[in-house]
């Protein structure tokens, strides 16, 4: 994590704050996302881009745990949880109103980060009502907009390059 500078940040908040948001969640956030939340709440990061598939994406900005803020974790995860997969959950937004998430699936004790595009993404109930699809099917289209990033959150911040 050397390399990355982060700017622009909210005022700092505590663990346990964290924790408590991730209850409220239904997840227990991993340790080094954790410290980085606490200091560089809602942060910009430098370098920003990282790969997903090969194509250059980019790092906008950490969400927020102020609960005054457009930003602020709970209220996005509320924002998108219709047509988020289960157990994806949000912390990190692109320029372009994609998600950086940690995903739970499969990785109860120590999520993976993934990238969650919102083009084509539809709500689960909707495609379950429209297309006539199980609640098992539109969760797997839902899926279907959720790429690999990185094992750990400290693996993803080491990915980061200009």
């Amino acid at each position: 994590m050397s390399n990355v500078k982060w700017r622009s940040w909210d005022e700092p908040v505590t663990k346990k704050e964290v924790e408590n948001v991730g209850e409220t969640l239904g997840v227990k956030f991993p340790l080094d996302y954790i410290e980085v939340a606490m200091n560089f709440n809602g942060a910009h990061v430098s370098p920003e881009i990282f790969q997903v598939e090969g194509k250059e994406k980019v790092f906008g900005t950490l969400l927020t745990y102020d609960s005054e803020d457009d930003e602020y974790i709970v209220e996005v995860f509320n924002d998108y949880k219709d047509t988020l997969p289960e157990k994806i959950i949000p912390i990190a937004f692109d320029p372009a109103g994609n998600l950086i998430c940690f995903d739970y699936k499969n990785h109860e004790d120590n999520p993976i980060v993934v990238f969650w595009e919102h083009e084509n993404a539809a709500e689960k109930e909707m495609l379950m009502e429209e297309e006539g699809l199980t609640e098992e099917q539109a969760e797997e289209r839902a899926r279907e907009n959720v790429f690999y990033v990185a094992a750990t959150f400290t693996e993803f911040l080491d990915k980061l390059h200009d």
